[in-house]
């Protein structure tokens, strides 16, 4: 086969890859001129994609801006960003582009599926409608299906290959399309009846980790107040071999999937008439968890005698902010990330301070000299456990 992949970020490089590793020709479409460029010298922008596989796809692979390069494929891949805007609503402009670019270069009998996460009915009623402004009719003379992308960067026992893969079609034949696609990159596809289940089956994970999180999030908070070591209770809990799963709590959430979906199901249901209480309810604790951690690197430094004034306010760059606002001089240390450049800081080893903050716990951070060299270290992963220390604190 001959498949395009819209959108080469974290969900469509990998697809790209395993397409090509299996024999079929891809052409990757991106608006980003910097990244088209990049991978056609065999440069990786995705830390799960190294160099050598991109390059040793290239014969197959051909990333270009152009959307008439995919007049020509069988099928269609969309895995273009879907965030929020600032009043926490979806924000669709990248899909409505990619439908409206692609309903101008459409052929009768391709395949188009939509992997960006969305709200349920997206395929069906804003989707399908920008394709068929190419004069085309969905489930007639093209097929289009929803299949939710499930990546975890950075994750290598799960991938595309073992990660089970759901897809729901417009029609019975849409869905056999896709299925026949995925088989050819996944172990196992699993079949759902409409798009609209497929849609909402990838919210259903993400809130599910909101939720749990946000619980746990808030009971972090109850057993500062409690002076009990919520970790201790955790580990306690996920003794028992039944009826709990083990959620950690943290200073906030990150990337795209936690902190984005449950707003767009709570936006999609009151069009329903329909608040969704419990969602809002667990993104509006995970939001709360940012000013808590700043509060809570605040009092630990006056309990050393080094007082900062009253914080409020972010998870990692909203905590790194919130603390220069209040005159503290801020530094970082991430392996992954070697500048900040909206904040002119530049990653380094912390040296010459007074608080070090784990917010983000690589796995070869070096914890026991942090703990060693830090006058003062507040851990809000829960990773020094097992390390004793008269001036270290935990979540």
């Amino acid at each position: 086969m001959k498949i395009g992949v819209v959108g080469l970020g974290y969900v469509g490089l990998p697809l790209v890859v395993a397409f090509a590793e299996g024999g079929h020709d891809v052409v990757g479409v991106d608006v980003n001129a910097r990244v088209i460029a990049s991978l056609g010298e065999g440069r990786s922008h995705i830390e799960d994609v190294p160099d050598e596989v991109l390059q040793a796809i290239s014969e197959r692979f051909h990333p270009t801006p152009r959307y008439a390069d995919l007049a020509k494929v069988d099928a269609v891949v969309v895995a273009v960003p879907t965030p929020l805007t600032d009043n926490r609503e979806p924000d669709l402009q990248p899909l409505i582009d990619t439908g409206t670019a692609l309903a101008n270069v459409l052929q009768a009998g391709q395949l188009v599926v939509l992997e960006s996460t969305t709200y349920p009915g997206t395929t069906r009623e804003r989707f399908g409608p920008l394709l068929e402004e190419s004069g085309l009719a969905a489930g007639r003379d093209f097929h289009l299906a929803f299949s939710p992308e499930r990546i975890d960067p950075g994750r290598t026992d799960y991938t595309l290959r073992n990660t089970p893969k759901i897809v729901g079609g417009l029609t019975d034949e849409c869905r056999r399309r896709a299925v026949e696609l995925y088989e050819k990159v996944c172990d196992e596809v699993v079949e759902v009846s409409t798009p609209e289940s497929a849609e909402l089956t990838k919210l259903l994970e993400n809130i599910f980790r909101s939720v749990n999180i946000a619980l746990v999030n808030e009971l972090a908070i109850l057993c500062d107040r409690m002076g009990i070591d919520v970790w201790e209770v955790v580990d306690a809990a996920a003794t028992k071999p039944y009826g709990f799963m083990s959620f950690k709590p943290g200073p906030g959430m990150g990337g795209h999937c936690l902190p984005v979906d449950p707003f767009y199901l709570a936006w999609r249901a009151r069009e329903f008439d329909m608040q969704t209480e419990f969602v809002e309810l667990a993104g509006e604790v995970n939001q709360r968890m940012p000013y808590f951690c700043v509060d809570r690197i605040s009092r630990a430094l006056n309990e050393q005698t080094k007082p900062v004034g009253d914080l409020r306010e972010s998870p990692a760059l909203r905590i790194l902010r919130l603390l220069r606002d209040q005159g503290a001089e801020v530094s970082y240390h991430d392996d992954f990330v070697a500048e900040l450049p909206d904040l002119g800081l530049r990653s380094e080893w912390p040296e010459d301070i007074d608080c070090a903050a784990i917010v983000t716990a690589h796995p070869g951070l070096d914890l026991q000299r942090l703990v060693e060299e830090a006058p003062l270290v507040v851990d809000f992963r829960g990773v020094t456990r097992g390390i004793e220390a008269p001036h270290l604190v935990r979540l």
